[in-house]
């Protein structure tokens, strides 16, 4: 397998393993700490941060290590001008594969933990504070994506990507989802990572909202922050219909 449905097939895995440990660990946290709100979080975000981390530097160099929708989209709004990162069909061929992995890892989680394997959230998250949340955790990521590639330290984006995530967890009030593939995924955990569907739609556009300002930051930071499209989240194989050559 080369080529682009060997970096799909990175992006659905890890997206897939992603909303897998996502949801694993808000289930054993649920588990292990009933009625400890805090200490489950605690856990939760831990885990997610060491998983997405590891995740990074496991399928970075196939595809980027998107495993998300906004990273995919900016990477080619950004790119594509310059003759770098992802084309618009390679964004849209990205988001897909990661909705789909995205709803593979949950239920994966259910399955690991002997619940139904299909079922739906009943969590609502629906308030404008919520969607702040998601905005603010949303561009602070997409900015911390883009100017490390910018600046020649994508190689440590692994690392920071995973603090940055595992700390919004803590200081957003939304916990961090910041990701419209995971939000998906997390539809079909009726757990403490949860969110019930009718909240979908707000947080999906606030993280593309989100997007569009961490973008824009960046690009006020580095007005050539679309050279270094071909490095987000790492450094990676591009074609030529990714250059813009075809």
């Amino acid at each position: 397998m080369t080529g682009l449905p060997r970096r799909l097939l990175a992006e659905l895995l890890g997206t897939g393993l992603l909303v897998m440990v996502v949801v694993g660990s808000g289930i054993a946290a649920q588990q292990l700490s009933s009625g400890q709100v805090g200490l489950q979080l605690l856990e939760n975000s831990t885990t997610t941060m060491l998983g997405l981390a590891v995740l990074i530097l496991l399928f970075g160099p196939v595809s980027g290590a998107h495993f998300n929708p906004v990273v995919s989209v900016v990477d080619w709004l950004l790119g594509h001008r310059a003759g770098t990162g992802l084309s618009g069909r390679e964004a849209l061929a990205y988001t897909g594969a990661q909705l789909i992995g995205a709803v593979g890892g949950a239920l994966l989680a259910n399955v690991m933990f002997g619940l139904s394997l299909f079922q739906m959230s009943h969590k609502p998250r629906a308030s404008v504070g919520l969607w702040v949340g998601e905005v603010i955790a949303t561009a602070g990521l997409i900015a911390v994506i883009l100017v490390l590639a910018r600046t020649g330290r994508a190689a440590l984006s692994a690392g920071a990507v995973g603090a940055y995530i595992g700390g919004a967890y803590w200081f957003t009030s939304s916990t961090s989802f910041a990701n419209p593939a995971v939000t998906v995924g997390r539809v079909f955990s009726d757990t403490f990572a949860g969110i019930a569907p009718a909240s979908v739609p707000g947080f999906v556009l606030a993280q593309l909202v989100g997007g569009v300002l961490g973008a824009g930051l960046a690009v006020i930071l580095y007005p050539d922050a679309g050279q270094a499209a071909a490095r987000v989240v790492v450094p990676h194989p591009v074609t030529a219909e990714s250059r813009g050559l075809s």
